[in-house]
């Protein structure tokens, strides 16, 4: 499945979708990003993003059918957030406990 193929069915069956596809939940005419677009885009590795995911402290903002994660613009602007935090000094750890003291 490349970007580009919006809306053809995959090898497996599930839709394909292009770095390009949108939907209400990201918001109309917002770019959705699979996992290792995504972490290009934000400047870390798709390892990196693939931990953050893990700890909790990112949620992909959508996913296919075929259960690949897309993101959004506002879930890459938050991986660069935690990427300049924890460059700064701070842990991971002290990064999700600011965001769940400002849930």
């Amino acid at each position: 499945m490349r970007a580009g193929r919006q809306g053809t069915r995959g090898q497996w069956g599930e839709l394909a979708v292009s770095s390009k596809d949108t939907s209400s939940k990201a918001g109309a005419g917002r770019e959705l990003l699979r996992t290792g677009e995504a972490a290009k885009a934000a400047g870390v590795s798709r390892q990196t993003l693939q931990y953050y995911l893990m700890v909790g402290l990112i949620e992909p903002s959508q996913r296919t059918t075929g259960g690949h994660q897309l993101f959004g613009t506002d879930a890459i602007k938050r991986i660069k957030l935690i990427k300049q935090l924890n460059d700064s000094g701070y842990t991971l750890r002290d990064i999700r406990d600011i965001f769940l003291e400002g849930k």
